[in-house]
């Protein structure tokens, strides 16, 4: 086995501006790319890449007649016209659906870590058999689940899509029920100051904590000790949080929404809810039902978990997905 390298082949760039991605660094990514794989690509037996940020995906099936490689890609996500649209607005959305189009049209084999996607991708027509790998998650589950705190988790960026603003004022109104109860607002991102404005707004300081970015065992002890996991997200495309939080018997309140893969991951009463929306009341409403479930819920959390665990386990997917390097297309 030839030991692993890592190649740049662009320079360092800001990746976002004003919380939304610049189109410069995938651009620049992408050239570098194709500039790769047309002097090396005959290095290579497979190119194995994300069919994000696209150009880059683009760069490897033009450099495909060149290098001979074969051609694997994983899709987390799949963005509707409409996203697309709101995203980048009118003439920018037209642009991004129709370079996304492109990719969908490279030949290639195709992965989907959720049903959402996988469903998206056959019905606009990839030009590719999809196949399904939902497993991702790496490390012990919990033997026993941990006795909860009066405390709610968010992990996540900062971004308008994730809604973590949110987890404040739904703190607030389910402290009627339960007055001790707070939270722990992890992350950074554009919207970190919406979050601070509303603790303050709310009163509740000392009660909600936004310390940013913290390291990771920070977030996985806190994980394990949480009334729950709060992940008011409206697109997600895995949701790993999720499994982390199951993992140690920690239930899941998300919120239902179109493109929203993780709410596949909740057995709605067995390890979590989904909400009906982002809203503070029906967040609020599921957090004391979780309150109310007490440990029966954690236990059924972590039984849910046992049994699922080799399905969404990385080994599982990185098996599957080596298979298909000896046919890749």
């Amino acid at each position: 086995m030839c030991p692993a390298s890592v190649v740049a082949v662009g320079p360092r760039l800001e990746l976002y501006v004003g919380g939304r991605r610049r189109i410069g660094p995938p651009l620049v990514f992408g050239l570098g790319v194709l500039r790769h794989l047309l002097r090396h690509g005959r290095r290579y037996d497979v190119v194995h890449t994300d069919s994000f940020p696209y150009f880059s995906l683009l760069a490897a099936a033009a450099a495909r007649p060149v290098g001979r490689f074969g051609l694997v890609v994983d899709w987390f996500e799949l963005w509707t016209r409409e996203y697309w649209r709101e995203y980048l607005g009118g003439v920018g959305g037209r642009i991004g659906w129709s370079v996304q189009g492109l990719c969908l049209r490279v030949r290639q084999r195709a992965f989907s870590f959720s049903r959402l996607i996988e469903r998206r991708l056959q019905a606009q027509g990839i030009r590719a058999e999809v196949v399904l790998v939902e497993g991702l998650f790496e490390g012990p589950a919990a033997a026993e689940p941990e006795p909860a705190e009066p405390f709610v988790v968010f992990a996540g960026r900062h971004i308008p899509e994730k809604r973590a603003p949110a987890v404040v004022p739904a703190v607030a109104q389910a402290r009627k029920a339960i007055p001790e109860l707070g939270a722990r607002i992890y992350g950074d991102g554009p919207e970190w100051g919406k979050v601070r404005e509303s603790i303050t707004a709310h009163g509740l300081e000392g009660v909600v904590e936004a310390p940013g970015f913290v390291a990771g065992d920070v977030v996985d002890a806190a994980l394990g000790r949480a009334l729950c996991l709060v992940l008011p997200s409206r697109r997600e495309g895995y949701g790993l949080v999720v499994l982390e939080a199951l993992s140690k018997g920690t239930p899941a309140v998300l919120v239902r929404g179109e493109d929203n893969a993780a709410v596949e991951f909740i057995a709605e009463g067995k390890n979590g809810f989904v909400a009906s929306g982002g809203d503070p009341a029906a967040l609020a409403s599921a957090i004391i039902t979780v309150n109310r479930s007490g440990l029966e819920l954690r236990r059924s959390t972590l039984s849910w978990f046992a049994t699922n665990a080799t399905r969404l386990a990385l080994d599982t997917s990185l098996a599957r997905v080596s298979e298909t390097y000896t046919s890749p297309e």
